[in-house]
Order: structure tokens, then sequence, then C-alpha cells
């Protein structure tokens, strides 16, 4: 997830252009700059940066404040085009420039900080990166920006081997602070409502995952476009219920699915929940693999009816455990005129020893 700070640099360095009354290479560059982010061309962007901040060394002394706002600049267009090893070391300069010019504490530092984290590798220097903007954030007295920066800690680690305790409580701990300082349908509490519902139902803390997940799905559902977001959390409320035996509750997240995705007759359906079959201890001890390919009718509440065996190899108790496990499967229904309809499916259950 890339930063989403409200760009320091961007206000900063606005106040050099204005001086530059005169038509001039680094002016006509910098304006470029500015309409290449209005018109959001990352492309573009990373393009004029570079440029504004090449013909900006002319103009600037080498550690000014306003040639490090460009570089700045310079490091977020890359970082946003991908190109993050040298946005990593423009990051790295402006911190340098920054701390000598503010101080090491200053909350200038926090976009750059966050910069350098997000664009190099996981590292104990990535943890130590983020956790500095977070002091800093802490000390600025700013509950959102605080909020914004125990966030984007979590979406930079989560999927790393420095996810601990400590980073998973940081989304818990932005939560809390949306929640006071935010409506309930505030973009930014609305993702961390859904991150911590996640967090709790991969916790199996369902009791607590649950109203969390219900209250996405009720904010989301003023949209007149089907988000990402409620999608997901209508998919994990049907994994939650079914691993509760609570099937009821369940199907009407699957037909909500159902109605929010546009079917096609090609459209092959894929499952909400699955339990995988059981492995026959006598075929596991003879390492016998094996598979059976079946077919079904998934019903208007995404249920699974009627399976059939088509084929199968390995022995008959691979076919036996197949379709125990098939039965215990959810899908989305498919949707036919705004109508939740019966629709066939085939699927074919591999079974390989390890």
């Amino acid at each position: 997830m890339k930063k989403s700070l409200s760009g320091l640099a961007l206000v900063l360095c606005a106040h050099f252009a204005a001086p530059l009354s005169f038509a001039s290479p680094f002016s006509e560059s910098y304006a470029a700059y500015q309409q290449a982010l209005a018109g959001q061309d990352k492309a573009q962007v990373a393009l004029t940066a570079a440029k504004a901040y090449e013909l900006g060394q002319g103009y600037f002394e080498s550690d000014s404040i306003d040639l490090v706002n460009l570089e700045l600049n310079l490091a977020t267009a890359l970082q946003d085009s991908g190109e993050t090893q040298a946005a990593h070391e423009h990051f790295n300069n402006v911190i340098q420039v920054y701390r000598k010019h503010f101080g090491r504490d200053a909350i200038e530092l926090v976009d750059p900080l966050i910069g350098a984290a997000q664009t190099m590798a996981a590292s104990r220097e990535k943890v130590d990166l983020f956790k500095q903007a977070i002091a800093i954030a802490e000390d600025a007295d700013k509950p959102l920006l605080l909020a914004e920066v125990k966030m984007l800690t979590f979406h930079g680690l989560a999927s790393t081997h420095f996810y601990t305790r400590e980073i998973r409580d940081e989304a818990l701990e932005a939560y809390e602070i949306y929640r006071q300082e935010m409506p309930a349908d505030a973009m930014a509490r609305l993702k961390a409502t859904y991150y911590v519902g996640m967090i709790k139902a991969a916790e199996k803390k369902y009791d607590k995952a649950v109203p969390l997940l219900e209250e996405v799905i009720k904010q989301f559902s003023v949209l007149d476009f089907s988000h990402p977001y409620k999608l997901a959390a209508h998919a994990r409320l049907v994994e939650i219920y079914e691993a509760e035996g609570e099937s009821d509750k369940s199907t009407q997240h699957c037909v909500a699915i159902g109605s929010m995705k546009p079917w096609s007759d090609e459209q092959e359906q894929a499952p909400l929940y699955r339990e995988a079959p059981k492995y026959p201890i006598s075929y596991a001890r003879d390492r016998r693999e094996g598979w059976t390919q079946m077919s079904f009718t998934v019903d208007e509440q995404g249920f699974v009816r009627d399976p059939v065996v088509l084929a199968s190899e390995g022995g008959q108790q691979f076919t036996r455990e197949s379709l125990k496990a098939i039965k215990r499967w959810r899908y989305a229904p498919k949707f036919v005129d705004g109508k939740p309809v019966p629709a066939e499916v085939s699927v074919q259950l591999e079974y390989k020893v390890n």
C-alpha cells in the first residue's frame, strides 16, 4: 500500500514558485510538474519532477529547503511509478537535510521516513524507520496523523516476517483513534474497521470480527457501486459462519456476493467457503494418489445440491471423501435479471501425498 500522507513537500515547496515572476526554464518545469500532478499521470509526474529537481539545482543552494522539497517531490513520484530503489536514495537524502534544518524529531520528517521505509526490503532498518515516524507523530499531538502513520506501518510490515503483535496493535490503535475522531462513514475509519475485522477473524475472535465486518458492509451499502472491501467482508463472514456451523447466517452473505458480481454465461463460480476432503489414512500410508471429478448444482442460496461423480482415479475412498466435503462448500449464487438462479458447476479434487 502506497503512502497517503498529505504531502508536506508539496505545501512547503510551493512558495518559491511565486517569486519567479519572469519566465524561466525552472519555473516552466515546475509548472509542468504541477500540471502533471493535477492530471494524475504517474509517468509524466516522474519526468517533470526529475526535470524540476535538475533545474532547481541551478537556482538553489545544495542544502536549501527549497531544493530538498523538490527532491522529496521527485522521491514520491519515483515511488508512485515503481522506481523504488531510486526513490529510496532520494528519501534518505531528504531525511538528512531535514534533520539538519528542522531537528531530529521534526514533523517534517514523517513523509520522508515513511517513504524510505516503504521503498526498501523488509529489514530491521525498515521497522526502525516506521517506528521513528510513529514517535514523531505521537509527539506532534495530531491524532489523525498518528492514526495514518500507524496504519501505514501495519500495511508496510503485515506481510513480512517482522510482523509482530506490536505491529498488529498499531492497526488496532489507529482504529480506536479514527473511531473517536471521525464519523462512521469516513473512508479512513472504514478501512481501519475492515482491517481490524480481518485481524480478529484471523485470530478466530469471531465475536469481535463479526460486528466490525458487518459495520463495513453497512457503511459501504450506501454506495452506488460494489466496493472491494464490502465484497471481501461478505466473503469473510461466509467463512466465519460456516466455520461456526451457522449456514443460515452465511446464506445472506452468499446471496449478497452473488448480487454484486457481474455474471456471464461462461463465468465459472468459485467457492466462498470450502473444506478440504479427508485423506484416507490407508491410502496415505500406501502413498496412493488420485482425483475425483464432480458436477453439482449451486442453488439460489449458494448451497451445493445433487453432487454427481463424473470420473475418478485412485480408489472409492477418494470418491466418498470428495462427496462428503463438497456438500459443505458454499458459493455465491448466480444472478440472472437481478434474481438468484440455480447453476451447474464442476470441480476436480486432487489427492497428492506431500
